[in-house]
Order: C-alpha cells, then sequence, then structure tokens
C-alpha cells in the first residue's frame, strides 16, 4: 500500500457537495444559441475561419489555432453563425473577448467523425496533433493547451502520469460525477496518455471523500489492467498539482519549475476523457459536465452542457431564484470570481456556476488592518509568506515580491479565508503578478528595441569602417604610385604638358621661320 504524506497548512472549509448530487448527470437541452469566445485557453486567441452567414454543423471548427501554444474552437452544434464581435466573457478582470454567436437550428446536424485506426501504432508526433486539432485544454485548471503538455513532456523523462481527481473545492462535483459515470473512459484516456508520454505508472488519485468515485475508479482499472487508484484525507487545497505530488511522492516541485521537471505528468479526469474520446471517436471539445449549485437553486446538480450555453441557461435548467441570490460564482467559492454579465457562456474551464444565498455564503466583510497574527503563513499550502507578500504588493515592490516567490502562489485563497481582517489577499497577488507579468513583457521589448538599436549603431560603425579604409586605402595607393613614377594620373599629365610644350616650340619656330622670310623679302626688293 502507497504511503501518503501530508502538505504543509491547507484548511478544511465546509464542502456542500452534497448539494449537487454527485454521481447523475442531466444533458442540457438544447439552448437558442450559443456564443463561443476564441479565448477559452492559456495562450494565443484562435483565429475564426468562419463569416457571419455561415451555416455549421456539430463538430466543425470555427477557428483555428494560432501559433503553438493556442487550440481551435469547433461548433456545438449545428446553425448559422449570426455575430461575430466583443462580449464579456467569464474573467476574474471582467475581460471582454471576441466571440462567435450561433444561432442553433435545432436539428443538431454533425458532421462526420472518425477516429484514429489504431493509436497503439500511430506515430506520437501525430497523436499529439490530433489531441490539438480537437481543441483541447485543461478542463481542471486555467485551460493550458494538452498538445503543449503532452508534446514537451515527452523528451522529459516522463515516468508516471497522475489522473488528478482530488476535486477538493468545496460544491464542486463535477469531477466526482465523471469518475462514477465514467470511470472506464477515464482509464482509456490515461492508458492513451501514458502511451504518448512514455509514462510507466499510472495513478489515479481520489480524496477519500469520494468513496463512490474511487469504487468506480479501481473496478475500471483492474478491468483494464494499467492504473492504480489511490486515495488520501482531505484537504483543501490538495488538488494543486504540487501539492498533490508532495502527497504522494513526498517530493517537491523546484520554485518556478513544473511537475514534468521531476519527471510527472497530471490531467484532469475530464480532459483524459475528452483526449480518449478524440483519438478513438474523433470527437473534439464541445461540451463537458459542470455543476450548478447553490441554496438559490430548487434543482442543483451536474450538467453536460455544450460550451458556449449561456450561463443564465444553465441556471434556468436548475430552477433559479435570482431574488433569493447574492451573486452569482464562476467556480468554486474559493478560486471562484462574481459574474456581473448572465449571457456571459459556459466555456472549457467552467467547472462549476454557484449562486449562493446571502445567509449561505455572507458577501464580504470590509476590509481591516493587518495584525501580523501569522495566521496566513500557518494556512499557505506553497509554505509562502503571505503577509510579506501583502506588504509587498501594497508597495508595488515587484523585486521583492519575486524573491519572495510570489509566482508559486497558487491563489488557492486559503490565506484569505483563515485573515481575521479580512484581508482579500488573493486579489493583491492576482494584481501583483499581472503586474510582474507586464514588467516582464516590457523589459523584454525594451531588451528587443535596445538590440535593435545597438545592431543598428554596429552596422553603421561597421559601414562608417568600411568606406573609411576603402578611402585610406586608395589615397595610400596613390602615393606609392607617385613614388615609383607610375601614376596613370600622373603620367597622363607629364604628357599633356609635353604636348603643349611641343605645340607652343612648333608654333615659336613657324613665327620665326615666317619672319625671317618676310625679312628676307624685303631685303630682296
Amino acid at each position: 500500500m502507497r504511503q501518503i504524506f501530508d502538505i504543509h497548512g491547507g484548511i478544511h472549509p465546509p464542502e456542500r457537495k452534497e448539494l449537487a448530487n454527485p454521481g447523475q448527470v442531466r444533458d442540457m437541452p438544447l439552448p437558442s444559441k450559443l456564443v463561443l469566445p476564441i479565448t477559452q485557453h492559456i495562450g494565443a486567441p484562435a483565429r475564426p475561419i468562419v463569416d457571419v452567414g455561415d451555416e455549421v454543423k456539430g463538430g466543425q471548427m470555427i477557428a483555428e489555432a494560432q501559433g503553438p501554444v493556442s487550440v481551435p474552437v469547433h461548433a456545438p452544434s449545428s446553425g448559422t453563425v449570426t455575430a461575430i464581435e466583443s462580449r464579456a466573457v467569464p474573467h476574474a478582470s471582467g475581460l471582454t473577448d471576441t466571440c462567435i454567436e450561433i444561432t442553433l437550428d435545432g436539428e443538431d446536424t454533425w458532421i462526420d467523425l472518425k477516429g484514429l485506426d489504431d493509436w497503439r501504432e500511430t506515430p506520437k508526433a501525430e497523436l499529439v496533433e490530433c489531441v490539438r486539432q480537437a481543441g483541447i485544454a485543461g478542463l481542471g485548471g486555467a485551460g493550458f493547451p494538452t498538445a503543449i503538455k503532452l508534446a514537451s513532456d515527452r523528451d522529459q523523462g516522463i515516468h508516471t502520469l497522475i489522473i488528478n481527481g482530488t476535486e477538493c473545492e468545496p460544491y464542486i462535483s463535477a469531477d466526482d460525477t465523471v469518475m462514477q459515470c465514467y470511470a472506464r473512459e477515464i482509464v482509456e484516456g490515461a492508458e492513451i496518455l501514458a502511451h504518448m508520454v512514455g509514462a510507466e505508472n499510472v495513478i489515479l488519485a481520489v480524496e477519500d471523500n469520494k468513496p463512490d468515485a474511487a469504487e468506480a475508479m479501481t473496478k475500471a482499472a483492474v478491468a483494464l489492467d494499467i492504473a492504480e487508484v489511490v486515495t488520501f484525507p482531505t484537504k483543501y487545497p490538495s488538488g494543486g498539482e504540487k501539492q498533490l505530488i508532495e502527497i504522494l511522492f513526498d517530493m517537491q516541485v523546484p520554485s518556478g519549475g513544473i511537475p514534468a521537471d521531476i519527471g510527472i505528468l497530471c490531467q484532469n479526469p475530464s480532459t483524459a476523457i475528452a483526449v480518449r474520446d478524440a483519438l478513438i471517436d474523433g470527437k473534439p471539445l464541445t461540451d463537458r459536465i459542470t455543476t450548478v449549485t447553490g441554496m438559490s437553486l430548487e434543482n442543483p446538480g451536474n450538467r453536460r452542457v455544450m460550451l458556449g450555453t449561456p450561463i443564465g441557461e444553465l441556471l434556468s435548467n436548475a430552477a433559479f431564484d435570482a431574488k433569493a441570490a447574492d451573486r452569482v460564482i464562476h467556480g468554486g467559492p474559493m478560486m471562484g470570481f462574481a459574474v456581473t454579465d448572465l449571457d456571459m457562456p459556459v466555456v472549457k474551464i467552467t467547472n462549476c456556476v454557484l449562486a449562493p444565498t446571502r445567509t449561505e455564503i455572507p458577501p464580504p466583510q470590509p476590509q481591516q488592518a493587518c495584525i501580523r497574527c501569522g495566521m496566513c503563513a500557518e494556512a499557505c499550502p506553497a509554505s509562502l509568506l503571505p503577509q510579506q507578500l501583502y506588504w509587498y504588493a501594497r508597495a508595488k515592490d515587484n523585486d521583492q515580491l519575486e524573491r519572495h516567490n510570489l509566482l508559486d502562489c497558487i491563489e488557492c485563497g486559503a490565506c484569505a479565508y483563515v485573515c481575521p481582517s479580512h484581508i482579500p489577499l488573493v486579489q493583491y497577488y492576482r494584481s501583483a503578478k499581472g503586474a510582474i507579468r507586464e514588467a516582464a513583457k516590457e523589459k523584454i521589448r525594451s531588451d528587443n528595441s535596445r538590440s535593435r538599436f545597438e545592431a543598428r549603431q554596429e552596422r553603421l560603425e561597421r559601414e562608417a569602417a568600411a568606406k573609411e579604409a576603402k578611402r585610406a586605402a586608395r589615397k595610400a595607393a596613390a602615393e606609392a604610385r607617385a613614388k615609383s613614377g607610375d601614376d596613370p594620373v600622373q603620367a597622363a599629365i607629364e604628357r599633356a604638358k609635353a604636348k603643349k610644350d611641343a605645340q607652343a616650340q612648333a608654333a615659336t619656330e613657324a613665327q620665326t621661320a615666317t619672319e625671317e622670310r618676310n625679312t628676307t623679302e624685303e631685303k630682296a626688293q
């Protein structure tokens, strides 16, 4: 039996997962329209390849990837493109993004799908490209393009694949439900992923508050004989991949590093299914299972929902009482953010839509001064110093923030949860991270500009030196030729002078002869 280790810090907030009745999935009915952002992932946005008025089918690519760190977008159902414009999208900073609106025809007509004949015999580069073209991004975190992890990790000595079914955030039970209902598909996807990166070990990691999911995963793993199911005590945020690795292996991912640096790849259960569907069935990522929950809903649960479905329609399907709701949160209560427009769409990273009442999750209390109690440092699972980071963030001291490893913060919210002064620490950290990233981009731009200027100056100096060298060489050659008498210019001058002298002498002699002849003639007369 595998030994389990503990992580530093962590908290135990009320779980409230039972509200969504984990283990049951209901399909959302076809909405009237879909709104699909071209950026549902980390990286470059996709580029629309359809125009307003175009008819599309389900599974058809409507925006293609731009660059290596990008994924395409596909139509989840059939209809007509009725708009391509900037819309509000789910984002902590309230950003907008270019979106493709499809008014559905209700027919749900799809393109013909075709999977690979035998993925085991398919070159790995082709498998990675299939994953990329299917539009798959991580479904349990920030939406990093899955193909990038699979392409780069193959050469980094990956020995272990972890299917991360921890799902430690309160209220959310999408992964729990997926593991109960689609355990075999998860294991099949894990087998494909392990093959692609060359991992010899496959671990299906589940917190011990999900016994039904652990049982279903164990049965599937035994049937396919390719994976080990490991359960461990429930604690938030055990689902962070660095924290999970510490729990399973008592190993630390280096500061600023990624799990692949120590030979480990982590993937979400739904991501594993998406990879399996893409390679075996040829199906792109067009839907996902999302938890819709909260006390303001009469019918909470887990829904299979098309990407692009307005959040308002998802809530309506769960019998949403807008008067009872205090706010709507995209994600969970710890790491999620408030949604201000219910027309915002469900996207690839929408694992939960939470609509709590005011008594269920009270609004944030007024911020007070930090009392330096140190509770935040005790709760931090990354062993950081949240109090110091807070002061440096307020002072905009980016150098100190980087020295204190701000970028290792996973924004889990444990520090803010225990803070008696109700300081929204994560908001400060997110803002500071954004400033650091922007400063890094500006430095790159400045360095590139300086490099271009210096290169131009060097080129001009080289050209000037070359011209001066040519002038000096010509002058030296002229002087050398002058000294040796071989100067063709000087010789020409001498010849012209001699010719002129000869002509002058001839003229003088002719004049003298004429005068003498005239004198002789006069005497004869």
